[in-house]
């Protein structure tokens, strides 16, 4: 069944064309990507397809009955004031629940049901029950029970422990307050679910944690995002916005690539073909023009109508126009490049890391990793001087000089214009110098006039690339330097920094972008722990799965008994395990009893005493999902134990 078809749909502002003539639909359950450089308008078309933009030109349907829930780059976040008259606190948990306004009335009603149900008498007696009944009845069908619980669980899987709850959210950060509209957006199960740039401000283990929730959506996703890894492993469509039309593709990211450029050599190998076709009939038809004898005057004349019925195929058109440039090393530096002994670094109570202590040497490429918070930023602005640290120190080596790119892009003065803010940068270049240099990232006629406040975020990491690359460097320091940039600039940053001769210090969420470059790995893993990995991410990757197997007691170390001393600790390791196991099949053995006599408990309760009385009724129904998801751990240890039983 179709969710979403969109119908010539199209988008001016005065006589500047963002795209026209946008046709595609897709069904229930599908996937979709948008992809298409900055500023070919993928944010506006959701906004079409939301209503939040209107247009004269096309026409939007989205399937009977469906809910639609979007996420924005631009406002990411909206607190809700009041429900019904209700205010509504400012708190992290209070404006998750905010998300389910008709179970936050139903609860108001129902509380005021139950003190009317204390004085009423009568026939009132009996109509307020029956609607306190019916109320009650509704609120638990639809999620009444769940519903606090599931905001309080994707508050945890989006990076909001316990301590976040209570906090306001006009406390948090910018970053902070995309993951939580998120959060809000992802508990709320619509059908038809839109996120631009979801990935914005999530860490690695959460970024593959929201992977695996899309991927396994039940319903339709719409998303924008220019992560490469991301957009793989989640969608199963892809649309191209490109030269203001749109082209729908099956397949994931990868796939629409190699389609897109498999019908390009088609196209292309079409089109020459019939220019060839077309030139020897033009040729033709001058040569019996030439000789100008009636026969060849109507042979001339066939030929002519031949051409004119001819379908004529449209020259491919070339991949829009992306950034390109080179970093220019100044000079080499000494091969010890970056000193760190016992580096420690905290804010009050807050302690970030301590006694980091590694040698980077020249031409190495170190890309700090760790969850949101762990002080990768923080560690770069040490680097930069920007902050002192607690404990230890860092020195950088003979000859080294530093390019700095900020993610942030603090480095701008948003009153300067674009030409001004490269040129008073480099007084020394020509006005030409510069203004190919802009060109480079796609800054050309009147653009180059416009004042930096009014800049993309795109644009303005355009624009601090360009000052980047304008100065000679042996060190390149960045600091989420794919942030903002779309696929294509993303690719000429990734190719530019793979001919770049110097030494690369990097933090990245763009996993495509650590995997082309990375040599080497300072992970932040909490305050006490660090690891110095040498190797490419698919190492390092391969690294960490295999200690976290390890951690949970799947992995089985592999030991070589050279002697009986290994042996005799081998002998003791296992009876202590059949000691262990011997306990657990007890336990288990009396617990599955117990826990089934509880659960009859609950639902005997739960559907007699407790069916009126909707808090008791949470409670219970909160311990009757604990108590089957441990039963159920229980029973699958059961049966293992059969397993070996019988082996």
């Amino acid at each position: 069944m179709i969710a979403i078809s969109v119908n010539d749909l199209a988008l001016r502002y005065g006589v500047v064309t963002i795209f026209e003539n946008i046709s595609f639909s897709i069904e229930e359950n599908d996937r979709l990507g948008v992809v298409g450089v900055n500023g070919c308008g993928k944010s506006s078309l959701f906004k079409l397809i939301t209503g939040e933009y209107t247009t004269d030109e096309g026409s939007v349907f989205i399937g009977r009955g469906k809910t639609v829930g979007m996420l924005a780059q631009d406002n990411a976040f909206r607190n809700t004031a009041e429900i019904g008259g209700h205010p509504i606190g400012g708190t992290v948990l209070e404006q998750m629940y905010a998300a389910f306004p008709h179970l936050i009335l139903a609860e108001y009603r129902l509380a005021e049901l139950e003190q009317l149900l204390k004085t009423t008498h009568g026939a009132e007696l009996d109509r307020l029950t029956a609607e306190f009944t019916s109320l009650n009845q509704t609120y638990i069908s639809e999620g009444g029970l769940e519903y606090k619980s599931r905001c309080a669980s994707f508050l945890e899987k989006l990076g909001f422990d316990k301590s976040y709850h209570g906090m306001e959210v006009s406390d948090l950060s910018g970053g902070q307050r995309t993951r939580l509209a998120l959060a809000r957006l992802l508990s709320q199960e619509p059908d038809i679910l839109m996120l631009d740039e979801p990935t914005n401000h999530l860490d690695t283990a959460t970024m593959e944690w929201l992977e695996k929730h899309l991927a396994t959506y039940k319903k339709t996703v719409m998303l924008i995002s220019h992560d490469r890894y991301f957009l793989d492993r989640v969608t199963n469509k892809t649309l191209e916005i490109e030269h203001r039309h749109a082209k729908l593709y099956n397949g994931n990211y990868t796939a629409y690539v190699e389609k897109k450029e498999k019908d390009r050599e088609v196209l292309e190998h079409q089109y020459k073909n019939q220019q060839k076709e077309i030139a020897r009939l033009e040729a033709y038809i001058a040569q019996q023009r030439a000789w100008n004898r009636e026969r060849n005057i109507i042979a001339a004349e066939s030929r002519e109508k031949a051409l004119a019925r001819m379908t004529k195929i449209e020259k491919p058109k070339d991949a829009p126009k992306s950034i390109r440039f080179t970093f220019t090393e100044s000079h080499e530096s000494g091969n010890d490049v970056l000193t760190v002994k016992g580096l420690s670094m905290a804010f009050g109570e807050h302690r970030l890391f301590r006694e980091l202590s590694f040698l980077l040497k020249k031409k190495e490429r170190l890309f700090v990793l760790g969850p949101n918070g762990c002080g990768k930023s923080t560690f770069i602005k040490l680097l930069m001087g920007q902050l002192s640290p607690t404990g230890g120190k860092l020195e950088f080596g003979y000859n080294v000089t530093i390019g700095y790119y900020d993610q942030e892009n603090q480095n701008l003065d948003p009153e300067k214009t674009i030409l001004d803010e490269l040129w008073d940068a480099y007084p020394s270049l020509t006005q030409t110098e510069i203004r190919n240099t802009l060109a480079l990232f796609r800054f050309t006629g009147d653009d180059i006039e416009k004042t930096v406040s009014l800049l993309s975020g795109g644009e303005r990491a355009r624009l601090t690339l360009a000052k980047l690359i304008l100065s000679k460097m042996n060190v390149l320091i960045l600091d989420e330097p794919t942030n903002h940039l779309d696929i294509a600039s993303r690719e000429a940053l990734e190719n530019a920094l793979s001919a770049f001769d110097g030494t690369i210090i990097a933090v990245s969420h763009d996993r495509y972008f650590v995997s082309r470059l990375a040599t080497r790995f300072l992970h932040l893993s909490s305050p006490d722990t660090y690891e110095d990995f040498t190797g490419s991410y698919e190492e390092f990757c391969r690294e960490q799965e295999r200690r976290a197997e390890l951690a949970k007691g799947d992995g089985k170390a592999q030991s070589v008994a050279s002697n009986g001393k290994d042996e005799y600790l081998q002998a003791k390791q296992e009876a202590a395990k059949k000691r262990k196991d011997q306990k657990r099949r007890q336990f288990v053995a009396k617990e599955i009893p117990r826990l089934e006599a509880r659960l009859i408990e609950i639902e005997t309760e739960l559907f007699g005493e407790a069916a009126t009385d909707y808090v008791r009724a949470a409670a219970l129904e909160d311990e009757r999902i604990q108590t089957e998801d441990l039963l159920m751990q229980l029973y699958e240890e059961e049966e293992n134990f059969n397993k070996e039983d019988s082996e």
